[in-house]
């Protein structure tokens, strides 16, 4: 792999054409299904990728038509992806958790006039969306034993083996269609459009994010740069497992590895990663802080269960940690190390297959104790920022950079960042989007002369790079004006043992209240079940939390919610960030009430 490879790419496709033709055999994916890992080759994914193009177009798609992909993590999304791109038509993720009104919306508001979906229990509301619409016109289903019926229903049913059959030995299909790919390849620029990506909808109905290649070739490029100079590249394996209808996992955890010419690996769930991580042992993984929070509190736990030596080992660990974070050591503390590399840290990177070199942690704020946590434990842990419309990566911490957890490191090579005159962050460069799809007033405010306003508050550090405190839109004015950032306090929040979740409140009001999700499995361990002996535990938790806290973010009050924030109640994003208002909108009279009598 050169890196200089990178600028020189036209398009997406003759990123993977190239790889694809240097490595051949090697292989590329791999999937667990029947209990055991099955993989693909580059040269057979090539195949089914020039397969599946002319097929579509022979489904009489013309070029610029979007097709929806709804499909968990597997080979044929990747495929499916590519394959769209060679044919001239440009890809649209949709989530697996989308509601029929949510497919709807997408459906309607891109026109795509096909969709690409896995099947089982995806199919209901995909179906229901698309009789309602009416807008897409052909239905490809990837598992043939879930295929519908298609007497009735007003588009046509394909089956995904019967697109991507290679027919006879020698009759040189494959080839033909390699061949009709390139010829619309060459016609194909940076410049031109590659995907629309809708954002997952923390604040409101999801908009069509516009990527042109060019812009995810600059953040494969830039984000290979910073990790290949610092790691070195041989044989990587990225383990995928957060949506690839996410931007960040599309181009982190697709893109990059194509780029790179390393092995995707799928997950098989989010409950089974664990297994898949022993079991595959990653070189690299594309990882969101919710993931992290939980894992640490797991290793805490086992810890706990391992006798007093192991507890010991630990408590060294995080200590030499924070020595090292603070910018020194000790006497004795390199002796401490060697000791840490061979006792504790072999351990627990064991659970993580072994292999691992670094994780990137993106999608919304990593509490710095939670990165330091697995710094500590020989985990290396880089937290990144961006968001959809930057392709997504604007910056990311690597160790060149100096690693600092409370910073989101240095921008990309390639892009430009400036702090506008109120402190919002503002990017320019081929990795901002072209704009949002069929939507021209919200894109003449996100885009001005060139600049990205991205709504983030941030501000530069000595060594360049990003400090990122909230959101613009989620900072909280009290009634004094005073700002509050709430993803800070929450963070402090989920910390505590006893608290799962955490939502800061206080808009406009004279002190912050919070809602808290209590740890279940905390609370089932000691027998605590009764509603007054929870607001106890909790109680004791905010007090903690309090002490480390100024006067104006302190947590007065608290309710507790009825349920976890989840995306199955509209709570969470796929991505695993809380939807503010939809919460409030559930919970806005209770927590009114914490500031009445």
């Amino acid at each position: 792999m050169q890196l200089a490879d990178f600028p020189a790419a036209s398009s997406l496709v003759r990123l993977f054409f190239d790889r694809a033709d240097a490595l051949g055999d090697a292989l590329f994916l791999g999937r667990k299904h029947g209990g055991t890992w099955e993989t693909l080759s580059w040269a057979e994914a090539a195949d089914q990728v020039c397969l599946l193009a002319q097929a579509l177009r022979d489904l009489d798609l013309a070029t610029g038509d979007r097709v929806l992909i709804v499909a968990e993590n597997r080979p044929e999304w990747c495929i499916a992806d590519i394959a769209i791109m060679a044919a001239g038509l440009v890809t649209t993720p949709a989530y697996i958790t989308n509601t029929a009104a949510d497919h709807a919306h997408i459906l309607a508001d891109s026109g795509a006039q096909a969709v690409i979906v896995s099947g089982g229990k995806l199919l209901a509301p995909l179906l229901q969306a698309m009789r309602e619409t009416v807008v897409a016109r052909h239905l490809v289903v990837m598992d043939a034993g879930d295929a519908p019926d298609a007497a009735g229903l007003p588009f046509a049913v394909h089956l995904w083996s019967d697109l991507v059959d290679p027919g006879a030995p020698d009759d040189g299909k494959a080839a033909h269609a390699r061949t009709a790919a390139e010829l619309r390849q060459s016609g194909v620029g940076r410049s031109d459009l590659a995907c629309i990506i809708y954002t997952s909808g923390t604040g409101g109905a999801p908009r069509g994010v516009m990527q042109s290649h060019g812009a995810i070739l600059a953040n494969v490029a830039g984000a290979a740069t910073a990790l290949v100079g610092d790691y070195g590249w041989n044989t990587e394996r990225f383990l995928s497992f957060l949506p690839l209808s996410h931007a960040y996992e599309h181009t982190a955890g697709q893109w990059l590895p194509i780029g790179l010419g390393a092995e995707i690996w799928y997950a098989e769930s989010l409950e089974k990663l664990a297994g898949n991580m022993a079991e595959s042992s990653p070189t690299l993984m594309v990882v969101v802080p919710r993931l992290f929070e939980v894992l640490r509190a797991r290793i805490i736990k086992q810890v706990a269960g391992q006798g007093k030596l192991a507890q010991r080992l630990m408590a060294e660990a995080l200590a030499l940690g924070e020595r090292q974070a603070a910018g020194g050591y000790r006497f004795g503390d390199r002796l401490l190390d060697r000791l840490l590399d061979r006792t504790l840290r072999p351990k627990i990177r064991a659970r993580f297959g072994g292999r691992i070199k670094a994780m990137v942690s993106g999608g919304a704020p990593l509490n710095p104790e939670v990165g330091r946590f697995f710094q500590s434990l020989g985990l290396p842990l880089l937290q990144g920022y961006g968001q959809t419309e930057a392709a997504p990566v604007i910056s990311c911490n690597y160790p060149s950079a100096g690693i600092a957890m409370e910073t989101v490191g240095p921008p990309l090579q390639g892009n430009e960042v400036r702090v506008a005159a109120d402190g919002e962050l503002l990017v320019r460069g081929e990795l901002v989007m072209t704009g949002y799809w069929n939507n021209p007033e919200e894109t003449a405010k996100a885009l001005v002369d060139g600049w990205l306003h991205t709504g983030d508050i941030g501000h530069f550090d000595s060594r360049g790079r990003i400090v990122i405190p909230d959101r613009k839109k989620d900072l909280i004015v009290n009634d004094k004006g005073d700002n509050v950032a709430p993803q800070r306090v929450e963070g402090i929040l989920t910390l505590q043992p006893e608290i799962a979740q955490a939502m800061l409140y206080g808009d406009r009001r004279p002190y912050m209240v919070a809602l808290l999700v209590p740890d279940a499995d905390w609370l089932a361990e000691r027998g605590i079940t009764e509603p007054e002996a929870i607001r106890s535990v909790l109680d004791v938790a905010v007090s903690r939390v309090n002490a480390t806290l100024g006067v104006v973010e302190r947590i007065r009050r608290f309710a507790v919610a009825d349920e976890a924030f989840a995306i199955a109640n509209g709570e969470m994003t796929p991505s695993l960030k809380i939807r503010r208002h939809m919460i409030r909108a559930r919970y806005e009279d209770r927590l009114a009430g914490l500031y009445r009598g």
